[in-house]
C-alpha cells in the first residue's frame, strides 16, 4: 500500500515539538499544576509566532469547554438538592457487607456518571461510604477505590460523562469535514467496556484492594464536641425505621444520647428502637457530622426556644466563640432573647472539651463557649468585629439542601438528556438552558452555581484545544503520525489503531486526561488521513484510552478524591488499576472496528 510521506517539517514544527516535550516533562514532575503548565506551553507557542492571537484562544471559544463549565453547575443542582443523597446514598446505606456494598454503589454510580459530571458524584459519595464503612467495620480502603474506577466506566457511556470525551468532542467540531460526535454514539462500544469493568470491580479487585484505614482527621475541630437535639417531621424517610436501619448508630464522630418522645426519654437508645414521628434525637458529636445530620430530610434542629428551626435555603450555620467581655456571660440562652437580639438560633454548643447537658435554652453561657447558630446570610458581616463575640466563622457547605426541589432538578435533567439525545439541541445549548432553569427554580442560586465550577480543568482544556492546533498547523501531528505509520503501518490499520490508543493511555496515565487527548487527538487523525481510512475508529481510540486510564492517582479528579481518604499509596493505585487498563483495552480495541469500520 502506498502511505502518503508528510513534508519535512519547519522549524514552526520543530518548535511546537519542543514546547509540548517540556510540556509533558513539566507535568510528570508536577512542576506546577497542569492548568498553569499547558497555559505556558500555549502561550511560549503564542510568543513565537506558531498561533496567531486568535488561534490562540480559539480553544477557549469551544462549545465543548463551555459545555464542560455548565454541566458542574448541573451537577451541583442534584447535589443542592439532595437528589443524590435520597437516591443512591439510601440505597447504599442498607449493605450490610463489602459484597453487596460494591453491588449497590458501583452499578447506581456507573449509570448517573453517564448524564453527570462524575467528580461531583464522587465528591458527594466518598463521605457516604466512609461513614458506611466505619459502621459496619471495614476500611475504607476497600470501596473508595471502587467508586472512582465505577464512575469512569459509567462516564464513558455518553458524550457528556466525562469533560474528556467533550475534549475530543470540541476538537472534532472544530476539524473541518467531520461529523459532531452523537450522544449516544459511544455506548454501543462502551456498554460492553462498562459490563466487564463492573465485574472485575465486583469479583477481582476486591482480591487485590488493600484493607488500610484512612488517616485520622486531626483538625482541631473535629475536637469540639457540640450537644444538639434534632426533632423528626412527618415526612422524614426515617419514620418507621430502627435506629440501626437508619443509620444513626455508630455515626463518625456522633452518639445518639437520647430519644425524647412525648415525656418520655429513652437512653441508652438501642439499635431496634423505632424511630416516631415528633420524636427528639439528642446527639452529641463533632461539628462536621451535624452539619451532615441537617442535610436529612425532615431531620430539623431545636432551638433555644424547644420548637424546631425550620431553615431557609439562604441561611447559613455558624460558629461563634463568647468574648471574656460579652453580655451573654452568666445568662441562660433563653434569658438572652438570643434571636431576637442576634437574629441568630443557636442550635448546638460546645465547652472547653466537654458535653454540655441540658436543654439549649437553659444553658448558661460562660466566655469561651463556642455556639453553633443557624443565621441569615448577613450574620458574618454584622458580628465580625462585635465585643460578643472573640471568632465568628461560617461552616462551609452548611447551606439547607432543597429537598422540596429534588423533584424539579431531577425532570430538568431528563429533559436535557431527552433533548440532548434526540437532538433537538447540542448539548451545549441544552446543557445551558438546564442551568438556567435549575438557577430560576431556585434549586441552586447563583452563588453556589458560580462557585460549582472547577475553572483549572476548564484552563486545562482551553490550552489543550490551542496547542492540539498547533501541532496540526505546525505540521508537528503529521509528522509524528508519518513515523507511527512507517513503525506500524504495515501491520495494517488494526496495529496501528493499537498504537494511538496505548500511546493515549500512556500520556492519560502520565498527564492530566484532558491534556493527553487533547496532545494525541491531531495525531490520531493524521495518521488515519495518510493510512486513507476513516478517522472515526482513530477518533474513538483517542476517547477510550483517555478515558480508561485507571493506574495513576494523580491525573484523573476522581482518583484525587479518594487518594487521601482511602489512606492509600500510589501502588495501590498500580495494582488494582493496571489490570483494568488491560481489560478496557482488550475490550476496546475489540469493540472500535465493529462499530466504527474502517
Amino acid at each position: 500500500m502506498l502511505v502518503y510521506r508528510a513534508a519535512p517539517m519547519e522549524w514552526q514544527g520543530w518548535l511546537t515539538l519542543a514546547v509540548v516535550g517540556v510540556t509533558l516533562v513539566a507535568m510528570v514532575r508536577e512542576v506546577a499544576g497542569p492548568d498553569l503548565i499547558m497555559m505556558a506551553g500555549l502561550f511560549a507557542l503564542a510568543g513565537a509566532g506558531v498561533l496567531t492571537p486568535a488561534e490562540t484562544f480559539a480553544g477557549f471559544a469551544n462549545p465543548a469547554l463551555a459545555t464542560v463549565g455548565i454541566l458542574f453547575v448541573v451537577s451541583a443542582a442534584l447535589r443542592e438538592t439532595g437528589a443524590l443523597d435520597d437516591s443512591i446514598g439510601r440505597l447504599f446505606s442498607r449493605a450490610r457487607n463489602e459484597a453487596s456494598g460494591l453491588i449497590r454503589i458501583c452499578p447506581p454510580v456507573s449509570l448517573l456518571s453517564a448524564f453527570l459530571n462524575n467528580a461531583p458524584i464522587v465528591a458527594m459519595m466518598t463521605p457516604v461510604v466512609i461513614d458506611w464503612t466505619r459502621r459496619v467495620g471495614l476500611s475504607p480502603s476497600r470501596l473508595l477505590i471502587p467508586l472512582s474506577y465505577a464512575a469512569i466506566l459509567g462516564s464513558i457511556l455518553t458524550l457528556i460523562g466525562t469533560s474528556t470525551t467533550l475534549t475530543v468532542a470540541g476538537l472534532v467540531h472544530e476539524s473541518p469535514g467531520m461529523e459532531k460526535i452523537g450522544f449516544f454514539e459511544l455506548t454501543p462500544a462502551t456498554l460492553p467496556i462498562a459490563l466487564v469493568g463492573l465485574l472485575y470491580l465486583q469479583f477481582v479487585a476486591p482480591r487485590l484492594l488493600p484493607n488500610r484505614m484512612g488517616p485520622v482527621d486531626r483538625l482541631g475541630e473535629e475536637r469540639r464536641e457540640y450537644t444538639t437535639s434534632m426533632r423528626v417531621e412527618m415526612e422524614s424517610p426515617l419514620i418507621g425505621r430502627t435506629v440501626e436501619d437508619a443509620n444513626l448508630r455508630q455515626l463518625p464522630g456522633l452518639f445518639l444520647v437520647e430519644i425524647v418522645r412525648g415525656g418520655r426519654v429513652v437512653t441508652p437508645v438501642g439499635p431496634e428502637e423505632v424511630i416516631e414521628t415528633g420524636d427528639v434525637l439528642v446527639f452529641a458529636g463533632v461539628v462536621s457530622t451535624i452539619v451532615e445530620l441537617q442535610r436529612i430530610r425532615g431531620l430539623v434542629p431545636i432551638s433555644e426556644e424547644d420548637v424546631p428551626a425550620h431553615r431557609s435555603p439562604d441561611e447559613r450555620l455558624i460558629e461563634a466563640v463568647i468574648s471574656a467581655s460579652s453580655p451573654l456571660i452568666d445568662q441562660s440562652i433563653r434569658d438572652a432573647n438570643f434571636r431576637t437580639v442576634y437574629d441568630a438560633a443557636v442550635i448546638a454548643v460546645h465547652r472547653n472539651a466537654q458535653r454540655v447537658p441540658g436543654k439549649i435554652g437553659e444553658i448558661v453561657l460562660e466566655a469561651g463557649d463556642t455556639l453553633l447558630l443557624q443565621t441569615a446570610p448577613g450574620f458574618i458581616r454584622a458580628h465580625r468585629n462585635s465585643p460578643d463575640f472573640y471568632l465568628v466563622s461560617e461552616l462551609p457547605d452548611s447551606e439547607a439542601p432543597r429537598h422540596d426541589r429534588a423533584w424539579i432538578a431531577i425532570a430538568i435533567l431528563l429533559a436535557m438528556v431527552v433533548a440532548a439525545g434526540t437532538g433537538v439541541y447540542p448539548i451545549s445549548i441544552a446543557a445551558f438552558l438546564a442551568a438556567g432553569m435549575l438557577i430560576a427554580t431556585r434549586c441552586i442560586n447563583g452563588r453556589i452555581a458560580r462557585s460549582s465550577v472547577n475553572w483549572s480543568i476548564l484552563v486545562v482544556i482551553g490550552a489543550g484545544l490551542g496547542i492540539a492546533g498547533a501541532m496540526e498547523k505546525s505540521g508537528a501531528a503529521a509528522a509524528v503520525a508519518d513515523t507511527i505509520v512507517l513503525a506500524s503501518g504495515g501491520l495494517g490499520p488494526m496495529a496501528t489503531l493499537a498504537v494511538i490508543y496505548f500511546s493515549t493511555l500512556l500520556l492519560a496515565e502520565l498527564l492530566h486526561h484532558n491534556a493527553a487527548v487533547a496532545l494525541t487527538f491531531p495525531i490520531a487523525v493524521a495518521t488515519a488521513t495518510q493510512l486513507g481510512v476513516d478517522t472515526r475508529p482513530f477518533v474513538m481510540a483517542v476517547i477510550l484510552g483517555g478515558c480508561c486510564a485507571f493506574a495513576s492517582p494523580v491525573t484523573y479528579q476522581t482518583h484525587l478524591i479518594v487518594y487521601g481518604p482511602g489512606g492509600y499509596r500510589f501502588a495501590d493505585f498500580v495494582k488494582v488499576g493496571l489490570p483494568l487498563d488491560a481489560i478496557c483495552a482488550v475490550v476496546a480495541l475489540t469493540m472500535i472496528p465493529r462499530v466504527w469500520p474502517f
